[in-house]
């Protein structure tokens, strides 16, 4: 047996722009029945005791908007809450252990941040009835039995401590408006202070108002005033954000402890490397986005992130990918026959007051794919934007026959166009068959079609930036921080497609980016940065994969092995039996497939 549910995606629909063909067209309106009706808001009101499941109205829907969908009947016991009439539900929650940390991993939109919400009290769930919701007194009558019955009474009583770490860090500066040395001692319940401090990075920003402070900075602030509050429950909605991967392990570092003390903690988090670091266990958040999530039950953290990107939950009997994401068992590597240089460089140098950027020689060849790494504040986007031409170099020399299509790291939405209007100017002669199979239609670009840029979400606005990038016109596509607001899906698929599309056509491209899977994943060659952050940047030569990956880890102290069941770079845990293994030998990159830690 199953259970119908239309869902409608309020954004996208329409009725001004549309002529109402979800109503016109249903077979049920046509006899007479009022399944789908123009709400007063302007929106379709879609019936789902009347759908009969036909499909009509989600074909004619010239914006994408409808979403009908069957699912097994056994899921209406397990509906934890849904918004309103044709909005998104979720069904199960995510498991409490103390002394672990659990790690939330799905698509954006599955309801991760809504499961969140429910935990720490901040929504209280309604299973399904959104008109008439429960009281606390039935909420906890309808835990009886589970785990979660003492979690919710102590929740109605005020007696459960929960600290979280929201996602939208920039609302810290609307709420905080002193100097970061004042939010963090006020919120100091634990007196770690000062480890706070130094482990995070944050000696730099305490005389600072909070209001002033960067993204990242932003970030470590909020896991730090998190992290010191007494609490039973941590929740960590995306701390990996807007920091370099230096700081995300230090993040990591500082989250494991709170496990360690017996306590609960559960992360959202869309970095592979972070996750397989920090995570005892992993739970996946599936089903259709803005339309259903699931939560699925709790796995070890490796075959929790395996499952993730092989779609298929064995236990569930449920594939909620149509396809595997696969990684190669060997480096890709490039055509070496091919040596046509599209841009050469020789040291350039670009100073600023208080900082110096120098680089090594080094050169673009035609087909290949360089990756970028370093830590924040060494220069990797002002040598981009040296080579893109945005910014002239102190000195050095740039010699180049190619054109450039440069993709910045900060994206503006101060954009009244519609998305439609700006790949229209751009789609004549050169969105090319090429481009939409592998980039266009992928990429679902056309979905957001109706919306204005300025109404887009982090992750469509990256979306887009992407796509346009990459519908240029050029031979070198220069990208910073591509996969910035991606989901793990968006992520891997995006690696891949902007490493087979530029090889299909024939193009190069440079890619900064601080998720370190990714980078493996789209590079053939790397450049490092190194040097002292705001003070001194200068860059390697460019390197083999390989040679590049042992030289970021050995500074990062990491070492990376395969995966034997999935071909994907994992990490050792700290000190493992792997881990000193891979020291000794001074192969921090792919030594080890043993699988035991």
């Amino acid at each position: 047996m199953v259970h119908r549910i239309a869902a409608l995606e309020m954004d996208s629909c329409n009725s001004k722009k549309c002529g109402l063909e979800c109503i016109k067209f249903c077979p049920v309106n046509k006899e007479d029945s009022d399944c789908i009706v123009l709400g007063d808001n302007g929106k379709a009101i879609i019936s789902e005791s009347l759908c009969t499941g036909c499909g009509i109205c989600i074909q004619k829907c010239p914006f994408d908007a409808i979403t009908i969908l069957n699912l097994a009947e056994e899921l209406l016991e397990k509906r934890m809450h849904q918004y309103g009439i044709n909005t998104f539900r979720l069904y199960n929650l995510p498991t409490l252990r103390r002394g672990n940390v659990i790690g939330l991993v799905g698509r954006n939109g599955v309801g991760k941040s809504t499961a969140l919400n429910i935990l720490s009290g901040n929504l209280k769930p309604n299973f399904g009835d959104y008109s008439s919701p429960p009281d606390w007194d039935e909420i906890i009558d309808y835990f009886k039995g589970t785990e979660y019955k003492d979690h919710f009474s102590k929740i109605s009583s005020n007696t459960l401590q929960v600290s979280v770490k929201p996602q939208a860090v920039y609302s810290l500066s609307n709420v905080w408006k002193g100097d970061t040395l004042s939010l963090l001692k006020h919120y100091d319940e634990r007196n770690v202070l000062d480890t706070m401090i130094q482990e995070l990075d944050l000696e730099q920003t305490l005389k600072r108002q909070v209001s002033e402070l960067s993204g990242g900075e932003l970030q470590r602030v909020a896991v730090a005033v998190s992290a010191s509050r007494e609490a039973d429950l941590y929740l960590f909605d995306e701390p990996s954000s807007y920091n370099d991967i230096y700081q995300r392990l230090n993040v990591s570092n500082v989250i494991q402890k709170l496990a360690s003390d017996d306590r609960s903690v559960i992360i959202v988090e869309h970095d592979l490397t972070l996750l397989d670091y920090l995570c005892d266990f992993v739970q996946i958040l599936y089903g259709d986005q803005g339309a259903y999530g699931i939560v699925s039950s709790v796995q070890s953290s490796r075959k929790g992130i395996n499952t993730l990107l092989d779609g298929y939950l064995p236990t569930e009997n449920v594939r909620f990918r149509d396809t595997p994401i696969s990684f190669a068992v060997y480096a890709p590597i490039g055509d070496e026959s091919n040596s046509i240089e599209l841009l050469n460089y020789s040291n350039i140098t670009k100073s600023y007051p208080g900082f110096t950027l120098s680089t090594e020689s080094g050169s673009i060849r035609k087909g290949e794919v360089i990756g970028i790494l370093g830590a924040n504040a060494l220069g990797k986007t002002t040598f981009l934007k040296i080579l893109a031409g945005v910014e002239k170099p102190d000195a050095g020399q740039i010699s180049k026959n190619s054109s450039i299509s440069y993709k910045p790291q900060y994206l503006s939405s101060n954009n009244e166009k519609y998305v439609e209007d700006l790949f229209y100017e751009i789609q004549e002669g050169m969105m090319t068959d090429e481009y939409r199979s592998n980039i266009f239609e992928p990429m679902r670009i056309q979905k957001l079609y109706p919306r204005k840029i300025s109404e887009l979400s982090g992750g469509e606005l990256q979306k887009v930036a992407v796509a346009v990038c990459l519908a240029q016109d050029a031979e070198i596509y220069v990208m910073d921080e591509p996969s910035a607001f991606l989901d793990i899906e968006d992520r891997m698929s995006l690696a891949k497609a902007i490493q087979q599309y530029v090889r299909l056509v024939s193009k190069s491209a440079l890619i900064i980016d601080h998720d370190i899977q990714l980078v493996d994943i789209v590079s053939d060659s790397l450049i490092i940065f190194e040097g002292s952050p705001g003070i001194q940047g200068f860059t390697t030569q460019v390197l083999t994969k390989e040679a590049g990956m042992n030289n970021f880890l050995k500074q990062l102290d990491v070492t990376y092995r395969r995966d034997l069941e999935s071909g994907r770079p994992r990490v050792n845990k700290h000190d493992s039996k792997s881990d000193r293994l891979q020291k000794e030998s001074n192969s921090y990159y792919y030594l080890s497939s043993n699988n035991s830690d």
